[in-house]
């Protein structure tokens, strides 16, 4: 194996993002990657009846400024929620809508909704708040945490644990709401920006069209790294590998394994449940969220109502996320039915369980603390680099924004 320019230790989002730009600047590079494939947590699998699972719920926003330059977003065939979401509360499905991309549906709904019509007003000046200046402006405002920031606007409590908690928390995977108000404006700002989707054959499709574009043999699958130190990697089969410059771009975990004296962030957990059924329980690409303050299940989402690809014809592919991780995983599937049989009726005994991820490491979290500086350094020393969302904002944004700020640092350390 002949010594590289730069070796990227995984191939995730952040990874690949940062072998792109070093390539595209003429150096040769080698990117190892433990797993099977690349994509990191961004992964989808195909099951064996033809179910595509994304590990995990996850959506790609439109709105993310270094999606546009990185990503070719035409061939992905992107497959768009509608905007807002549906609410189950008081025993039914209540729609709540973006009051300024679907003005008539919002007016339908206005008294049947979630929260009060001083409500709908603060939604719009928090969405005008969080899209107020430029994009790194949200990141050098001041910082508390998201629960005070919407008592400061003057939500009711029953808006903030009706709608605004279960749906912060399916993004943050915080139901406490201690997330930093910096990362709730930037959520905010992508979500008003443009449109959550995702590709038409899975999550998995974004790192799969990065790794598709590096040239044959920069991508070394099934290579774990065992070792880094200075310039130099060793490899699981004893193999030493040296370089002028390594950037360490793991999961935040494995780099600190990797990193003697790097700090592991604090993660956040999710569980997500999948379940085929013969129709599905609710028709449109709506994000369904449990507003009602109590139970198990945080939001639902029919993915074959999002993208037909997600499923077999005359199938149905049920998303369902839980917060948290549970040492029984029967125990948990049968409270998920039970609870959604309130929702949806009878139906539900229907269902057929896939596939279970528990997710202990799902996403760094994104308190005060660790957003105190928004943007962490990637160069560790000259020669050594770390990259991933854990530097940025824990986002597919975070990730590829980080992978190319990793290879700035390399290329100007190199003196190109």
């Amino acid at each position: 194996m002949s010594n590289p320019d730069v070796i990227v230790v995984g191939a995730g989002l952040s990874g690949l993002a940062c072998a792109r730009a070093l390539v595209q600047s003429r150096l040769k590079v080698m990117l190892l990657e433990a797993g099977d494939e690349p994509g990191g947590r961004v992964r989808t699998d195909v099951h064996e009846e033809g179910f595509l699972l994304d590990r995990g719920f996850q959506v790609y926003l439109t709105a993310y400024p270094e999606g546009r330059q990185v990503l070719d977003l035409e061939p992905l065939r992107l497959q768009r929620f509608l905007p807002g979401a549906k609410v189950w509360r008081g025993g039914r499905l209540r729609t709540v809508v973006d009051p300024l991309r679907q003005p008539v549906t919002a007016l339908s709904h206005l008294w049947g909704s979630v929260g009060t019509f001083g409500d709908k007003l603060r939604v719009l000046e928090l969405r005008q708040l969080a899209r107020s200046g430029e994009d790194e402006d949200v990141w050098l405002r001041p910082q508390r945490t998201s629960r005070r920031y919407l008592d400061e606007l003057g939500f009711t409590e029953e808006m903030v644990e009706g709608f605004l908690r279960p749906f912060l928390s399916g993004v943050f995977l915080d139901a406490s709401l201690t997330t930093s108000s910096r990362f709730l404006e930037f959520v905010i700002r992508m979500f008003a920006s443009g449109d959550a989707a995702v590709p038409e054959r899975g999550m998995g499709a974004l790192p799969e069209q990065l790794a598709a574009k590096l040239p044959s043999g920069v991508l070394r699958r099934k290579v774990p790294v065992l070792e880094v130190w200075g310039h130099r990697v060793r490899l699981a089969g004893g193999e030493r590998v040296e370089a002028k410059a390594v950037v360490v771009a793991t999961d935040p975990l494995a780099a600190a394994r990797l990193l003697p004296g790097m700090p592991a962030p604090r993660m956040n957990a999710v569980t997500c449940l999948y379940f085929a059924a013969p129709e599905p329980p609710e028709e449109g690409p709506w994000l369904l969220l449990n507003g009602e303050g109590r139970g198990v299940v945080n939001h639902v989402v029919v993915m074959s109502e999002v993208s037909a690809a997600y499923a077999p014809a005359g199938q149905a592919l049920i998303c369902v996320s839980v917060p948290g991780v549970s040492t029984d995983e029967a125990a948990l599937r049968a409270r998920v039915l039970d609870e959604l049989t309130g929702w949806f009726g009878a139906r539900v005994a229907e269902w057929r369980h896939l596939r279970t991820y528990s997710l202990p490491f799902a996403l760094p979290s994104q308190t005060m603390e660790a957003l105190e500086p928004p943007h962490r350094p990637v160069r560790l020393s000259p020669g050594l680099y770390v990259c991933g969302d854990h530097r940025d904002s824990a986002s597919i944004q975070g990730a590829l924004v980080s992978g190319r700020r990793a290879a700035e640092a390399v290329l100007i350390d190199l003196g190109l």
